[in-house]
């Protein structure tokens, strides 16, 4: 099972990115984002059922991240729109296998190997 993250970069406050996450080997129940600041602990950021009818999103990016999947490519996206600076982090994607969608990152047991986002001001 591999995960791979891409599409982070550096982008202006207020502009937009979007992450792609290629899952291949198999396929799981839900899938998350999370992000990660130096000295911090990795944080919550949205996760979705893998039919995608359940999602939920941390306070700090309802509105304005969108979070997506397409099943015939095994691929779960992250559209971060109205980017601030304080959204500048490693992104990593999740995914796991459970009925519950989780926010909690010990329920993730397969990981990407995360992807840069810096947003300037």
């Amino acid at each position: 099972v591999q995960l791979q993250a891409s599409g982070g970069g550096l982008v202006q406050a207020g502009g937009f990115l979007r992450l792609s996450c290629a899952v291949s080997g198999r396929t799981f129940s839900r899938y998350g984002w999370f992000r990660q600041t130096p000295g911090k602990e990795r944080e919550f950021v949205v996760v979705v059922s893998w039919g995608g009818a359940t999602t939920s999103y941390a306070d700090f990016v309802k509105g304005r991240f969108t979070i997506s999947r397409d099943a015939a490519k095994n691929t779960v996206y992250l559209q971060m729109n109205s980017l601030k600076p304080e959204d500048t982090a490693v992104y990593y994607c999740a995914a796991d296998n459970g009925a519950i969608v989780s926010s909690n990152r010990a329920n993730f047991n397969y990981w990407g190997q995360g992807t840069q986002v810096t947003v300037s001001s």
